[in-house]
Formats: C-alpha cells, structure tokens, sequence
C-alpha cells in the first residue's frame, strides 16, 4: 500500500486539474445515478397499486429543521405523483416516471463519460512523461552502467514495464476516485435506509476482501520474473539481430533457435501462472458477490416477514439495487489490485534506471571553461572498473597542438586512458587538468564540446548521410558538411548514392562498408572542429588507398590542433611529439618515435613484430 501511494504522488501531481474534473464527474454521475435508482420505489408503487395513502404538501420546505426536509421533500414527490396518476392515470404517469430515469441516465452516462476522460489524458501523460524520464536518465547515466546491464533489458523497461505501470495507474486512480466514490455514496444511503441490514453487510464484505487480498498479493513476485524473462528475450532478439552474420557462418541457426525456444518457453509459463490468478479476480469476486447478495436477501426478509424492522417490501429491493451497485465496484477494486501488484513489479525494474547513482555530475559551482590554452595533463590518475585495477599511476603531459600516441597490446588500458578525458568516467584517485583546472570542475557539456572522438567502430545512426556529418551541430550548413566530407575522403560515393547527401544509410550504416562508414566518422569529427582530438585507432577500418587519404586529411586537420591518438598500426604515429607505450596499465616507455626504437624495449619489439 505504501509502494502504492508513493508511486502515485511521484506520477500523478502535474495533473492535478485532471484528478480534480474526474473525482467531480464521477460524483455528480453517481448522483445522478443514486436518483435513478430511486425512481424504481414510486414505479413499482404504481405497477403493484402498494401506496395509497395521503401525503402533506409543504409550502416553505427550507425553512423546516434540517432533519425534517428530507421527509418534506418525499411527500411533496408523492403528493405530485398521486395527483398527476388522478388526474391522467397510471399509464402516463409511468411513461412520465421512465423519462425521468431515461434523463437521470443520459446524466450519469454523461458524466461518466467526462471522468473517462479526465482520466485518458492523465493516464497518456503518466505515459510520456515516464518514457520521457527513462529516456533521459538513460542520456545522463555514465557508461560503466550500461556495461552492467543488457540492451534488451532496458529496452524491455521503456516497453512492456511502462506500459504495465500505465495499466496500474489507470486501474488505481479509478480506484480510489470512480469506485471509491461510489461505494461511500451508496454505502451511505444505505445507511440511512436500514442501519441493520447495513450492519450485517459490514461483517461480510471484510471476510470477502481478505480472500480476494490473498490472491491479489501472490501476483507481484511472478510478474517481476515475468517482466526480466522478457527482458531476456528482447536482449537475445537483440545480439542475434547485431550477429547474425556469425550465428550463420558458425552454423549456430538450430543452438541459437534452441535457446531462444527455451527462454520463450520460460516465459510462457510465468506469463500462465499470471493469467491464471489474474483470471481467478472475477470469477471469486463473482460467486462472493452472489453469496453476499443471497445472504442480504434472506437476512432482509426474515426482518420484513418478522416485521421487525420499518422497511418496506419496495424500499427493501432499492436497497438490494443499491447493494448490488456497490458489488460492481467493488469486484473492480479487487480486481485493480491485481494490475496494481503487476504494476509495482514492473516500476521497481523502472527504478533500477531512475534511481540509478550517475556519479559523474556536474559541479554545483562549475568553472568555465570554453576555449583551450596551453594543454592537458593526468596527474597520478588510477583508474578500476570494479576491483581490477586498469590503469597505474598514470603521469602525461600533452601540450597545446601537440600530438600523443598511445600504443600497446590490447587490454593494456590505451582506450580508457583516452576515454578519461571527456568523463565518460571519472578517475579513481588522481585528477586531469585542462589549462590547469580539474575537469571535473567543469560542466560535463563545455568539456566535451572542446573534444572530437573518432572510434575505433565507428558509430552511425539510422539517417541521411547529411544529419550523420552533421550530428550534433545545430547550424551545420550544406557547404560546411560537403568540405568536411571532402577532406575526409567520403564526397566521392556520398554523391555516388541514389539521393546523395541526403540517402539514409540504415541502421548502423548498414547500407555502407567498413571504410565508408569510417570515413562518415572522420567527416562528422571534422566538421566538429574541435580544439582537442581522440583517434582510437581511426584508420583501422580503411583500405590502403583510403588510409593514405585520409591520413593526410587527419594529419592536416590535426596541424595545431591537440591530439591524443590510440594505435595498432605504428606506421601511423611516426611523426607523433610523442608516443607512450603503456602495459598492464602502466606506462612503461615515452618519447619518439626514433628514441624508442633506439630504446630496444617494449615499442621495438612491437614495431619488429609489425615490420616482420
């Protein structure tokens, strides 16, 4: 109940307007249905000719004791109703009494109608806002989150998860305002009806709600498993559309199809045992409902035929039609707990993102920082993911327009050293400065404007070649993302496409090679024009006649520009200022390209490996 409520003052307060128009609606339509009910005393009066006594007419009925205008108001009613059936007879006095309860109807369904929606455009907005909320955290949380969790997995929160709080939300909200509502109303008529029959409904209907309570409550554990079994799911439909052109070279069709059966089969049973308690909600709150009804009914009689109690025989059948209105809401309030219990399973998978730690934040006294001086340094920087140590007492010096190059076997830490830089983590001990200031004592967004990064896989989105360039510069102009292809080696089959700068690549670039892909990297990192560069290994995926090109384009655009480059290839980086070997997260070798080959340590012997 507590998880409950908070996580509808989380979701639901933007829409307070809403709350209030719904919880009006639906009183006014359980009113005016309240009235429509009570027509069917003075309907059966006159079908069964039970009422034929005289009643008072009352002049001035407000200025009667409060507790005599109900009473006043009734024979007044009654007064009415008896002259108009002497005066035009039975028939059209019903006629006229089934207009009233066709009026009182168009009413209730009216304002019902209007509560439903009120209550679309909060549940739409719990909606959007939620998607929103993820999708935002997820832009803001750092990298080594992601490493933690599956794509398909997070995938399956912003979907299925989402969806199944809206569901909750919904069911919740016309819990407390529709269904709450209405049980109070009638529950207080029928009160004032026979406190004595009320009484005995009140020992009941606990015993009934704590039988539906036990099924409602043995939900939520098999939906969270439900929820991660399909999260499972989605991320194996997610590594097997990224490979499956291993799963096919390898043969694996029948391994991959194998496993997937089985987690599908997983989950069809968790989704079974669900349906199967979900179903039970109407059918038990059905046969409670009709055994209540049955005992409310000989109870009711037995003090009629006994006369021990003032109800009459018509005024006892509104109360079993009131009684029976409040059956209705009733099974909808159990049976909201049932999406409610799904519902909370599912916003604890959403709050392992929402309420994830981003430890890398901005300062809340940032220094500015929007231009480059005089040059980068780590100072003692040590660096683990979880409890492996990845880089030592890192100690380099990169001056402005200087060039860098780190170099090593793989897993020596080249590429977290340089991912250091723009705080996709941050240092364990130690710090980097930037013109002698801690980055992070800058806005995470000034420090990365001042870095261009070209990936050693370069990373494309499913869009025209034109937005790809241009990603991430709001003004970026045609000519502006044509010169940038140009230099980058990538204009010549940009313009050989069927739409040119503007043909959509596919997803991930598919509709490209390896080097063209490359080659889109390189021209959106130019066009950037940063101060600071990171090339991890930008060549790689390059044949020789485009790794020459565009390693002379890089090399000029790199000309008095600072740049930190990772290498595999050691023919790429001869004319680096300067060239740190690093190994086992250590820097163990720096200076020149010649003064390491004369060194005879680690680089020279990678480079003999590569020149043999």
């Amino acid at each position: 109940m507590k998880d409950f409520f908070r996580l509808l003052f989380r979701l639901v307060p933007p829409y307070k307007k809403d709350v209030f128009l719904n919880i009006f609606n639906n009183l006014v339509s359980t009113i005016f249905s309240l009235f429509s009910f009570a027509l069917i005393i003075p309907i059966l009066e006159i079908l069964f000719q039970i009422n034929t006594g005289t009643y008072p007419h009352h002049e001035d009925i407000w200025s009667l004791p409060i507790n005599e205008i109900g009473s006043a108001l009734k024979d007044n009613f009654y007064c009415f109703l008896l002259d108009f059936i002497d005066t035009h007879g039975g028939g059209l006095t019903l006629l006229m009494l089934g207009g009233f309860l066709v009026g009182m109807t168009f009413l209730k369904t009216g304002f019902m109608y209007l509560a439903s929606v009120n209550m679309i455009r909060i549940r739409t907005s719990v909606l959007r806002d939620l998607r929103n909320m993820i999708f935002g955290k997820i832009l803001a949380l750092p990298l080594g989150f992601f490493s933690e969790e599956r794509k398909g997995d997070i995938i399956a929160r912003m979907s299925g998860d989402v969806t199944e709080v809206e569901t909750s939300i919904m069911s919740s909200l016309d819990m407390l305002f529709k269904y709450l509502i209405m049980i109070v109303i009638y529950f207080v008529t029928m009160v004032v009806l026979s406190w004595e029959m009320t009484l005995f409904v009140l020992v009941l209907l606990p015993v009934a709600g704590f039988l539906m309570g036990r099924v409602s409550k043995q939900l939520k554990k098999p939906s969270r498993e439900g929820q991660n079994k399909w999260g499972q799911i989605l991320s194996q439909i997610e590594e097997t559309l990224s490979g499956l052109r291993i799963v096919k070279s390898f043969n694996a069709e029948a391994r991959t199809y194998e496993h997937f059966e089985d987690e599908n089969n997983q989950l069809r049973r968790i989704t079974a045992r669900i349906f199967r308690r979900q179903q039970l909600a109407h059918p038990m709150s059905e046969f409670l409902g009709t055994t209540i009804i049955a005992i409310v009914l000989w109870f009711g009689g037995t003090l009629i035929l006994s006369h021990s109690t003032g109800l009459s025989a018509q005024v006892f059948i509104y109360y079993l039609v009131i009684f029976y209105s409040i059956i209705n809401p009733a099974k909808s309030f159990s049976q909201a707990w049932y999406s409610i219990e799904k519902g909370l399973a599912s916003m604890e998978r959403i709050d392992k993102i929402l309420l994830a730690d981003n430890n890398i934040k901005d300062p809340e006294h940032p220094v500015e920082l929007n231009d480059f001086h005089s040059g980068i340094e780590y100072r003692h920087v040590n660096f683990k993911y979880q409890n492996e140590p990845v880089l030592k007492d890192i100690c380099l010096k990169l001056p402005k327009g200087s060039t860098l190059a780190l170099v090593g076997q793989s897993g020596s830490g080249k590429s977290t050293l340089a991912d250091l830089l723009p705080r996709f983590y941050d240092v364990v001990e130690g710090s980097i400065t930037i013109d002698g200031t801690d980055i992070r004592q800058v806005r995470k967004h000034d420090l990365r404007a001042l870095i261009g990064n070209v990936s050693q896989e370069p990373i494309l989105f499913n869009d025209t070649f034109f937005n790809n360039i241009a990603f991430g510069m709001k003004d970026a102009t045609m000519e502006q993302v044509v010169e940038a292809a140009k230099i980058a080696n990538a204009h010549d089959f940009i313009m050989a496409s069927e739409k040119g700068y503007q043909t959509n690549i596919g997803d991930r670039g598919s509709k490209l090679s390896g080097g063209q892909r490359q080659r889109i990297s390189i021209a959106r990192a130019i066009l950037k024009n940063p101060p600071i560069l990171i090339l991890d290994e930008a060549t790689s995926a390059l044949d020789t006649e485009s790794e020459r090109l565009v390693q002379e384009a890089l090399e000029q655009l790199m000309r008095n520009r600072t740049t930190l480059v990772i290498a595999h290839r050691l023919s790429t980086i001869r004319h680096a200022d300067q060239i740190c070997v690093l190994h086992d997260g250590r820097i163990v070798e720096c200076g020149t390209h010649e003064e390491l080959l004369a060194l005879n340590g680690t680089f020279r012997k990678l480079y003999d490996l590569q020149t043999s």
